[in-house]
């Protein structure tokens, strides 16, 4: 295998036959800032060109789906898209440097007059650069989103602007914009983060973790039968810790089991308790995908019902069951044949496929809420919900509307012949004591929330 200073020494020496007018100083000079696969710049020119510069915008351009396009058209053939992407991002700028910073990212620097000029002219750079690329004769189409970082805006956990640009490119993508600037919000505290997920077992015996109960209204009997709920890590130095954090943390970190082990037994307990005071509610409990292809996991949870009488429902999403089908779809058919009901939440929010909902034994389909949030005011999705619920019904499931947030919206679901509703105008997620106090004495202002 030939050595990479043999490689080196070839590449400076005269009798390689390359025409650098460069001297091998300089030849170094040039390999330290430009990528040697492409031509372009790279992560290094591009910092040197941000350090230089007060108040500018790093911006990125990530390619989409970069690892498949790569697989697809070869290495050798990637390199030469790259190249032409960065010399057609390089036209559309007034030849401004392009540099090669990742994979599959570009990069160069950007003057704007403000944070929405930058995301706009960001956004408008992809629209223009992703037209297809001639390789070989054969035109391969490209997708790209772009992230963008303003230098001279530390952030007190990422300080260099183009690391800023790379994690907006990705938020940018969970978001489905073309464009975003750096989010510090969204981005939060990993490191902070790392520690939690070492406390996130040792919480669950200290007593921080606890259930809240959003209510669901029937349509048909004009009450509360049903809610949700909802787990709450109250942190004893950071407080209220957001579920989205803890509960993708506990996914990756195995820690969703035990999670979910507590919050059954908590709901078993708890729903006891209610049905002692007079409220005999199912409640709904959010199982990870995790757990479907888990069979010893369902063999507790099976247990646990079965020991209690206890009257459950399991919220899954549809991607839940996509991973390993034919364990999910056996572990759902136990659960149903076991009187535990399975809902389909987050409908609607996905690639929803006709065929798993015909294979999963669910006794409810949960509307996503995108589609309630705009049933006031958008004919297109009052069609799509009346739809759902039609075709749901014809499978023989409810239907369970969620995000229901105004009056309009709740009238308009009443006469799609919906059978369930649930959001703010509903109830807010409460704890045990309160939800139990508003069963038993509503107020005018909840009777008219559900009227």
């Amino acid at each position: 295998m030939r050595s990479p200073f043999a490689y080196l020494s070839a590449l400076l020496s005269p009798a390689s036959g390359r025409t650098n007018p460069l001297d091998p100083d300089a030849r170094l000079a040039h390999m330290a800032v430009h990528d040697q696969e492409t031509g372009l710049g790279n992560r290094l020119s591009l910092e040197r060109a941000a350090a230089g510069e007060a108040r500018v915008y790093v911006v990125l351009f990530g390619v989409d789906r970069f690892e498949v396009l790569r697989s697809a058209i070869g290495y050798d053939a990637m390199a030469g898209l790259l190249t032409t992407l960065g010399h057609r991002l390089s036209g559309l700028t007034g030849r401004t440097p392009v540099a090669r910073v990742g994979a599959g990212v570009l990069g160069l620097v950007l003057r704007a007059a403000d944070d929405e000029e930058a995301v706009e002219t960001a956004a408008r750079l992809c629209e223009a650069a992703q037209a297809p690329v001639v390789l070989k004769g054969a035109p391969v189409d490209i997708a790209l989103t772009a992230g963008l970082a303003r230098t001279g805006l530390a952030n007190r956990t990422v300080a260099s602007p183009v690391d800023r640009a790379s994690i907006a490119v990705d938020q940018a993508r969970a978001a489905h914009v073309r464009a975003m600037g750096f989010d510090p919000i969204r981005y939060g505290d990993p490191a902070g983060n790392l520690s939690l997920i070492s406390e996130l077992m040792a919480a669950l015996d200290n007593g921080e973790f606890s259930l809240n109960y959003q209510p669901k209204y029937d349509f048909r009997s004009d009450s509360v039968r049903a809610v949700e709920a909802l787990a709450r890590w109250t942190h004893p130095r950071r407080g209220c810790v957001p579920p989205d954090l803890f509960v993708g943390m506990a996914e990756e970190t195995g820690h969703i089991r035990p999670l979910t082990e507590w919050v059954i037994r908590q709901v078993i307990h708890d729903q006891a308790g209610l049905r002692r005071a007079g409220h005999d509610l199912t409640v709904s409990v959010n199982i990870s995908g995790r757990l479907l292809s888990d069979e010893s996991f369902a063999d507790f949870a099976l247990a646990e019902v079965e020991a209690s009488g206890a009257r459950l429902c399991f919220e899954i999403t549809e991607t839940a069951v996509v991973a390993n089908p034919e364990v999910a779809l056996r572990i759902l058919g136990r659960f149903a044949g076991a009187s535990i009901a399975v809902s389909l939440d987050d409908y609607g929010s996905g690639l929803s496929s006709l065929t798993y909902l015909k294979q999963i034994r669910a006794d409810e389909l949960k509307i996503d809420k995108s589609f309630i949030l705009g049933l006031d005011d958008s004919a297109r999705d009052a069609l799509l919900v009346k739809s759902t619920i039609d075709l749901a019904h014809g499978l023989g499931m409810k239907v369970t509307a969620e995000g229901v947030e105004t009056p309009i919206a709740l009238a308009l679901l009443r006469g799609m012949g919906c059978d369930m509703a649930q959001g703010y105008l509903i109830g807010r997620p409460v704890s045990l004591d309160t939800l139990s106090e508003r069963l038993t004495a509503p107020t005018p202002r909840a009777r008219s929330a559900v009227a």
